[in-house]
């Protein structure tokens, strides 16, 4: 099983948001990384678990624990002219933008990027570098275990 870190600007979606969802389970839609595409296309399984991160907002954190459910197909959004993720040189013919759905497993203590910071073992932890904005990053087997045992998993 592989391991994730996905963020989400809370006022745009939250970890409670996902708890009330049909089903508790929504695609993760918007990505524009190719990047972070790559990592839905060729890496994501169904089953991977992934932290879902509280991005963008006065305290920054891990707020969950969510699964992957359903493997990458086209995004939506990106054919939508009223989308904010809307990009006029994506066909249906050949799709630029992909993402997976998740499924809600657990909502966890919120874990501040501070803390995630100061734990020792995470200081390689992709999310934490410097300069990274990616929205979907890999977590080590190690760091899972360490940022399970934070929430009090």
């Amino acid at each position: 099983m592989g391991h994730w870190l996905m963020k989400s600007e809370p006022d745009e979606f939250s970890i409670d948001d996902l708890a009330r969802a049909k089903q508790q389970t929504t695609p993760w839609f918007g990505v524009r990384s190719y990047q972070a595409r790559n990592f839905m296309r060729d890496e994501m399984q169904l089953g991977d678990r992934a932290l879902f991160y509280h991005s963008s907002c006065p305290e920054p954190g891990v707020a969950g624990i969510v699964e992957v459910s359903r493997l990458a197909y086209p995004d939506a959004s990106q054919f939508d002219p009223k989308s904010p993720y809307y990009d006029a040189k994506s066909t249906r013919a050949a799709p630029r933008w992909l993402n997976v759905d998740v499924k809600f497993v657990r909502k966890t203590r919120l874990i501040p990027l501070a803390e995630l910071r100061e734990t020792p073992g995470l200081e390689d932890m992709v999310t934490l570098r410097r300069g990274n904005r990616l929205s979907i990053t890999p977590v080590t087997p190690a760091e899972w275990r360490i940022v399970e045992k934070l929430a009090g998993a």
